[in-house]
């Protein structure tokens, strides 16, 4: 059928009706007229795929990557990185207005260079033929990849090299997936490694794999290995060696980042994002909620009087505590909503500045509801998903907040995930 594209909506597709019912079409961009077939249906909508595009939209140019549609990673690389930047604004803009927002500042873009900005990725581990893999798109199933445009140089040359020399160097017999993590100037390299084992076996092979990896990756500081999750058993580190963390520099200062800490992966757009988070903020108190290894607490550090951090999980504790080190600072290991209820039972005095930088599910209704009783002036909201953010701030709206300024930051160019900061202050 011949399908008219209305907007961009979250997860990659392209909106089209059929008389009133919606139709999300990947791979076609707002104006384009395509020619598409049903892929799926449901009494609510359907999803389709395109044939051809019959009226291409200005915006629309030759994806750079020889995966690309086939690969589940990359969404927008049919577009020009404006119009990216431009569908994700309105996108938004729309999640917002959904949760009844009314006023919405005008949301400003920070943006940088759409290509090779991944300082991390991850991959899968294919044994026979020896591959290292992404997963095709809306599958499980491995695509054997020998290339990625979207990350840093030094982890595409891994990615090279692997592709030739992983199986004689004896990944293929243990490893099930693989993460590289280089530092900004890329002469750091981090490698982790995931195994379905038994974790008496992780140190000997790793021993036995360990030399072969520092021959033909040079930069290789150290290789951790940890156990693959199942169902709610978390992954542990099982193994290591070389060292257990690199060095990363953000806007002027030095983090720690050690295997299975979490760090932001734009590298070129990090130090920004710090800047719009902490830039013109002072005061006595600040509490960095979802701390991770202190990438927004270390510069708050050094503008208010006291940082409170608040980070749950132990390797980002460990990175958190070194960071925060020889400054006015308190680190609290445990759950957000832990540490505001004692706060709000103990009657705590509210911070100057509250930041949270939640994981995809958002700050969720207690925290938000802890939050509105502790009524620090200032929040600032880092959120990685419109829609839980969008849910959020209704609720911290309704409780007395007005929302001052909105950023979108994109932090994953080619994909349909988007970054964005919100702050907030009482009326």
């Amino acid at each position: 059928m011949k399908l008219r594209i209305e907007k961009a909506i979250y997860g990659g597709a392209g909106l089209a009706r059929v008389q009133g019912k919606a139709v999300f079409v990947p791979f076609a961009l707002p104006g384009e007229t395509v020619e598409a077939r049903i892929a799926e249906e449901s009494r609510g909508y359907a999803t389709a795929e395109v044939e051809s595009v019959v009226e291409p939209s200005a915006a629309r140019v030759q994806p750079l990557c020889p995966y690309f549609g086939a690969c589940g990673g990359c969404h927008y690389q049919h577009a020009d990185y404006a119009a990216q930047v431009a569908m994700k604004i309105a996108i938004l803009r729309e999640t917002l207005e959904r949760a009844r927002i009314r006023v919405i500042p005008e949301i400003a873009a920070l943006s940088g260079e759409p290509w090779g900005y991944r300082n991390r990725i991850r991959l899968h581990v294919q044994r026979n033929p020896f591959s290292l893999c992404y997963k095709k798109r809306k599958s499980n199933v491995n695509l054997p990849v020998a290339a990625c445009p979207i990350v840093a140089p030094a982890l595409q040359r891994v990615i090279e090299i692997l592709h030739r020399e992983g199986e004689a160097v004896g990944l293929a017999d243990w490893v099930h997936e693989l993460e590289l993590f280089t530092d900004p100037d890329e002469s750091q390299l981090l490698m982790s490694l995931w195994t379905k084992r038994p974790s008496g076996d992780a140190q000997r092979m790793l021993t036995q794999t360990w030399p072969r990896l520092q021959d033909h990756l040079p930069g290789l500081m150290g290789a951790g290995v940890f156990s693959v999750e199942r169902g709610r058993q978390p992954s542990q580190l099982l193994a290591n060696a070389g060292e257990v963390s690199a060095s990363y520099r953000v806007a002027e200062r030095a983090y720690r980042v050690s295997l299975g800490s979490f760090f932001q992966a734009n590298r070129f757009l990090i130090d920004a994002l710090v800047r719009l988070v902490t830039d013109g903020e002072a005061g006595e108190a600040a509490w960095d909620l979802y701390a991770g290894v202190g990438l927004f607490s270390l510069p708050l550090a050094a503008q208010f009087a006291e940082v409170t951090a608040v980070e749950a999980a132990a390797s980002s504790v460990r990175d958190l505590r070194e960071n925060l080190h020889g400054t006015k600072h308190r680190v609290v290991a445990t759950e957000t909503a832990g540490f505001l209820r004692r706060a709000v039972e103990q009657k705590t005095v509210a911070p100057d500045l509250v930041v949270v930088d939640p994981p995809r599910s958002g700050l969720g209704r207690e925290v938000t509801a802890f939050l509105g009783k502790i009524r620090a002036p200032r929040i600032t909201y880092v959120s990685c998903d419109p829609a839980t953010l969008s849910r959020d701030l209704a609720a911290l709206l309704e409780s007395g907040y007005r929302l001052r300024k909105m950023h979108l930051v994109d932090l994953f160019p080619q994909t349909f995930h988007l970054e964005s900061v919100a702050q907030l202050a009482l009326d």
